[in-house]
């Protein structure tokens, strides 16, 4: 396979005949590429959560995936891909189809908090403000009154005790994820741009992946209402159990994404046309990755090796990649059609000798000095049913997210410093302490967190955001061995493969440092169209990926 450099070095002592040769061979090689972009019709984006960039080079050297390889072998495979900071779900999706980091995006996770937002239930914004937004499972209408999770679409509806208000223009507005999310995304971009656009996606939430519309509201013409925390009736429980019952649900992603190769709806329902963009997310090998490594899941050592259950679920996730590019080549669409793959997130620590779980450290320690209530009874930790989104959630409290990473909004901003103190007070992974003492680990506050992520005194950006040694989860479950959210190596390392129709130079390699940012703006110049159109690209400056960064 060859390998693409960032530089190239030319001979001082080169003749003018052969400067020109190049020259016009480079030429040459930018029209071929121009071709190939305006012969790309359609956009398949592929998210297989929790791939790493070291699966991809393991599986296709093993022979493990054969249908990636072929993808790899006639495209491009990109060896440092890493997300934009952070690697929960919501970040890492909308680095992928807005082109910008949290900072101008503004999400950054799907549990989070927003100082300038007012509560669900006070519909004229005349209370107080500080809302702990949760944009997950129950956002659907099923998690009402904290109610069970019965629909396979979430209830078929939002839950209007999860959507809370904003002033916006003087006037009092629900905001729905389709308004908190604060830029455009690729569907919009290509809906309004390309003539008889169709667009398409599926994803873990049935509603809370409403902001994938963008802030029009209507981005995407078939969004997929499926849910993944709903209870299967023939298990009695939800998907993500076990990865064999997650291939269950994935199933439906995998029809949905056939269906529409075929011209139909997610739903089956014919006449819809192929979408001009479109893709899934595939949640298998997350939850095989998860799982206890004494059962089975995870990666056996430092190298990626891969436990059954990853082992089994790279299987499962490779075959669906191969019928997707059969059903292409059925239709007639493989050679007008760009195939991307890809993660939100990968997941940490692959390393099993690296796992720490000392219990969510990191919140105790903040309540124990008052930094949230000592109780615990902060945004909606603590609501009447015990269940989030239930109505009952307190305003104006600050809020901890914690994973593999800790997100602190302060309940009182000018405790900064003082909270910043304690925890560095508290490095150590001996209680209280946060385990964020090693080389890798850090604290990001002031000014260099502002130029990360955006100033909190905005609203939406933590006060803090806390990396504690790879493999440290904030947790005692014993149902999980690895998780994501942070900037941990295994949780930012992602596998990136793009395939282009009518590419003669099949089979590249590029080792230069790229972010998932850039996929956004690189399948806009697919279709020829502008990347800037994109707010966070122009915003950002986000690049396209090498091999695409040629103007029109």
């Amino acid at each position: 396979m060859k390998t693409i450099r960032s530089w190239m070095w030319v001979p001082r002592a080169m003749s003018a005949a052969v400067v020109l040769a190049g020259l016009y061979a480079q030429g040459a090689m930018a029209s071929d590429e121009h071709d190939q972009h305006r012969a790309v019709q359609h956009v398949l984006l592929i998210s297989f959560d929790g791939l790493h960039e070291q699966d991809v080079a393991r599986c296709i050297n093993s022979n493990a995936c054969p249908n990636l390889a072929l993808l790899a072998k006639a495209g491009t495979t990109y060896t440092n891909a890493y997300t934009p900071g952070l690697s929960d779900s919501f970040p890492g999706l909308a680095a992928l189809v807005t082109g910008g980091s949290p900072k101008t995006a503004g999400l950054f996770y799907d549990v989070s908090y927003d100082r300038t937002l007012y509560a669900p239930t006070d519909s004229n914004c005349t209370g107080k403000q500080g809302w702990n937004v949760v944009f997950d499972e129950t956002t659907g209408v099923d998690a009402v009154n904290g109610g069970a999770l019965t629909h396979l679409n979430g209830g078929g509806g939002f839950n209007p005790q999860a959507i809370p208000h904003a002033m916006i223009k003087g006037v009092c507005q629900p905001v729905y994820p389709h308004n908190y999310v604060k830029t455009n995304t690729i569907f919009e971009v290509i809906k309004e741009n390309v003539k008889g656009a169709r667009t398409a996606w599926a994803d873990k939430h049935a509603w809370g992946y409403d902001w994938l519309n963008g802030p029009s509201g209507t981005g995407v013409d078939d969004l997929a209402r499926t849910e993944i925390n709903s209870i299967d009736p023939a298990t009695k429980s939800d998907y993500t159990d076990v990865y064999t019952h997650t291939e269950t649900f994935d199933n439906l992603h995998i029809q949905s994404v056939i269906d529409q190769i075929d011209g139909k709806s997610s739903t089956g329902q014919s006449g819809a046309g192929v979408p001009t963009i479109f893709g899934a997310n595939f949640q298998t090998l997350s939850v095989a990755q998860k799982a206890p490594v004494v059962k089975g899941g995870g990666y056996l050592d430092a190298s990626f090796t891969p436990g059954p259950q990853v082992s089994a679920a790279i299987a499962y996730l490779d075959g669906a990649l191969g019928r997707f590019v059969s059903e292409l080549k059925q239709q007639n669409l493989y050679s007008s059609t760009a195939i991307i793959v890809t993660a939100k997130h990968g997941q940490s620590p692959s390393d099993h000798t690296k796992l720490v779980k000392n219990g969510d450290t990191l919140t105790s320690l903040l309540e124990a000095n008052n930094y949230l209530d000592p109780a615990g009874n902060f945004g909606q930790a603590n609501t009447t049913s015990g269940n989030l989104n239930d109505g009952t959630g307190l305003v104006n409290t600050g809020f901890v997210q914690t994973d593999d990473v800790g997100l602190i909004w302060l309940r009182d901003q000018s405790q900064l410093q003082a909270a910043v103190n304690t925890l560095k007070a508290n490095l150590g992974c001996n209680a209280p302490g946060i385990c964020a003492d090693g080389p890798q680990a850090y604290i990001l506050y002031g000014s260099q967190l502002a130029a990360k992520f955006g100033d909190p005194a905005r609203g939406r950006t933590p006060d803090i955001v806390v990396q504690p040694n790879p493999g440290v989860i904030y947790t005692s479950s014993t149902k999980k061995d690895e998780e994501h959210g942070g900037n941990a190596p295994n949780d930012s390392h992602l596998g990136l493969v793009v395939y282009t129709p009518r590419d003669e130079h099949g089979g590249k390699v590029v080792d230069q440092h790229v972010t998932t940012t850039q996929v956004a703006p690189t399948i806009l110049r697919m279709l020829d169209l502008d990347p800037a159109l994109l707010h966070s690209v122009a915003l950002e400056g986000t690049h396209t990926l090498p091999g695409f960064d040629r103007g029109h």
